[in-house]
């Protein structure tokens, strides 16, 4: 049976829109990319010094278990450069595939209720302190 995942992708380091174009395009070999969000420009959280983020999110529809979504995108992040062994917490790297960011997820899936706060997304993203810089760079994104 096929499920709907939401991912959050994002780059800061070498051409960071292209990473996220390339993830995209690896993301085709787990499932169908069903959705993409716009690009948005971030400033990097707890370890500064460090070039800001491009990030997106995307809706993919796998018949994969969690676990073997998870391998395969830790196996997308390393294709791509991504050593989780020897990078520094929150720190610069090429790829980084994660479950949640509310901003971008807002562009593709404002209404999904949250399954364990029963929140829509719009809800939860509106509620965020301010504080971290988010800019929104292009229009939807295509893998």
């Amino acid at each position: 049976m096929r499920e709907k995942a939401y991912l959050s992708l994002g780059s800061n380091l070498g051409d960071r829109q292209q990473n996220l174009r390339d993830a995209l395009r690896a993301l085709e070999a787990v499932g169908d990319v069903s959705a993409v969000s716009s690009f948005y420009e971030t400033e990097p959280v707890e370890y500064t010094q460090q070039p800001w983020f491009v990030n997106c999110a995307a809706a993919l529809e796998t018949e994969e278990l969690p676990d073997q979504l998870l391998a395969d995108i830790l196996k997308i992040e390393q294709a791509m450069g991504r050593d989780r062994g020897r990078t520094v917490a929150k720190g610069p790297r090429p790829i980084d595939i994660d479950i949640f960011v509310l901003e971008p997820l807002a562009d593709i899936a404002a209404e999904v209720r949250h399954p364990v706060v029963k929140r829509t997304i719009r809800e939860l993203r509106d509620t965020l302190p301010r504080g971290q810089a988010v800019r929104k760079i292009s229009a939807n994104a295509e893998p």
